[in-house]
């Protein structure tokens, strides 16, 4: 989907560069790193700052991807912040309270992810509901049901889990003891829906879900089955970062990832994802995730007011919005002419 120039070896232009529509999202993170950069000074530009927003990334960015692949298609998905506590409980509540098997307990926890994305797809396919709505009653059922089997069973809002060295190391290790392994876990995910999204042939089936959905059904498009495989794409991606942070925190609790459903969604649109749908990429959804997470660091090693970085956040959304729909516009004009 890149537009090329004849100018050049291998096709490439500045004109061609700035028609691409992640090219916004480029150059907000560009100017957000160097403004921290230049408050924060070396400690920001070095290990500490690097390790401090990698590893909220990587966090959030596991779910944005596919909720960001859910907004192309013109879907939403609110229920990813309460996937993270029940997955988070499912796993601690079966590898630390009855003593079960490590990869039994992940699976369990995976699993729940699974459901919720199954029943949020079957429940928008099979009704009128719209999805924001939809997964926002989810939202509010995982919760109640994850508090009420958390007090039924264990009596408390907190299940503790001490992993084996193994499961530690792939899940919850910090390399050099500043890095996370989920940012290794991250890249993966990115290359999956990378290829997902643009090299396999479902993709295309995506971006015809959110540009026009009866075309779509019309063209031969599976649309209900594409749905709800997105929704468990989302719901199983929420779910791991449920588990992983069993691992790496050795706890799971009930009041926990709510942070994630609005996060998620502003690093979706930083990056460049319509919010009609039918169009985004996957590397602007990184950019977005990297972007946000800059900021969202940067405002504590820049000793700023925690208000301040709200603002910042605020206004850069804004920005991306409008720069992000200028930069379509100049690819859509200049395919319009080449026509």
């Amino acid at each position: 989907m890149s537009t090329q120039s004849s100018s050049g070896p291998a096709g490439f232009s500045l004109g061609a560069l700035a028609r691409r529509p992640e090219t916004g999202t480029v150059i907000g993170l560009l100017v957000v790193y160097t403004f921290f950069a230049v408050l924060g000074g070396p400690v920001f530009m070095g290990a500490p700052g690097w390790s401090s927003w990698l590893n909220i990334a990587a966090e959030v960015g596991i779910i944005a991807l596919p909720v960001g692949l859910l907004m192309i298609s013109g879907e939403f998905d609110m229920s990813v912040g309460a996937v993270v506590p029940a997955s988070s409980m499912m796993t601690a509540m079966l590898a630390g309270h009855y003593g079960l098997p490590a990869m039994i307990a992940i699976c369990g926890g995976l699993g729940v992810g699974l459901l919720v994305g199954f029943v949020n797809g079957l429940i928008i396919t099979r009704t009128t509901i719209p999805s924001l709505i939809a997964t926002i009653g989810m939202m509010f059922a995982v919760m109640g049901l994850t508090l009420g089997f958390a007090v039924l069973i264990k009596g408390s809002t907190s299940v503790s889990y001490v992993p084996d060295p193994l499961t530690k190391s792939l899940l919850g290790q910090f390399i050099n003891g500043m890095f996370s392994v989920s940012i290794l876990w991250w890249a993966g995910f990115v290359a999956a829906y990378f290829w997902f999204l643009h090299i396999s042939p479902i993709g295309n089936w995506v971006f015809a879900l959110g540009g026009e959905k009866e075309s779509a059904r019309n063209a031969g498009v599976p649309t209900n089955k594409l749905t709800i495989g997105l929704f468990m794409m989302s719901g199983f991606s929420a779910a791991f970062v449920g588990v992983a942070q069993v691992m790496t925190y050795q706890q799971a609790q009930v009041a926990g990832g709510q942070s994630f459903i609005f996060n998620s969604i502003m690093c979706v649109v930083i990056g460049g994802v319509l919010l009609t749908g039918g169009a985004g990429s996957v590397v602007g959804i990184v950019l977005g995730t990297m972007t946000f997470t800059i900021v969202n660091q940067g405002i504590f090693f820049a000793s700023l007011d925690p208000n301040i970085g709200s603002i910042i956040i605020g206004v850069l959304l804004l920005v991306a919005v409008l720069s992000n729909d200028t930069f379509r516009a100049l690819a859509l004009s200049y395919a319009t002419r080449k026509k």
